[in-house]
């Protein structure tokens, strides 16, 4: 065999073992590593915090949200968190020379929408 062709073989073989370790792990495990490949990758997330029906903020350029979790039991809590740029004119832009804030949102009394930027 030429070296091509065994370079070609060995992805091969590695991708095959990849999806077939893939295949035997539980949903939630799958679930964990799609997870990481998008926290890894980027969602250019935006998120809309509303009071009744009424947009009261925006974030923009949001990588991800990430759920809270207990620094000794490591169980879910109830709020998210995450960085993003606020559109405090709420025109779809974010704000000239914003940079990334932290922000946080209760999952219990809070409205809000998380979408990916459609530009």
């Amino acid at each position: 065999m030429n070296r091509h062709a065994i370079t070609t073989r060995a992805i091969a073989i590695t991708a095959a073992g990849v999806a077939a370790a893939f295949a035997g792990c539980t949903q939630e495990t799958q679930n964990e590593i799609g997870r990481a490949v998008r926290n890894w990758t980027g969602t250019n997330g935006i998120l809309e915090v509303y009071a009744g029906d009424k947009l009261v903020k925006r974030f923009m350029k949001i990588d991800k949200l990430t759920t809270a979790t207990g620094t000794k039991s490591d169980e879910p809590r109830p709020y998210r968190f995450g960085y993003g740029v606020l559109d405090a004119d709420f025109d779809g832009t974010p704000d000239p020379g914003g940079k990334q804030i932290y922000f946080e949102f209760s999952d219990y009394s809070t409205s809000y929408i998380f979408y990916e930027s459609p530009r």
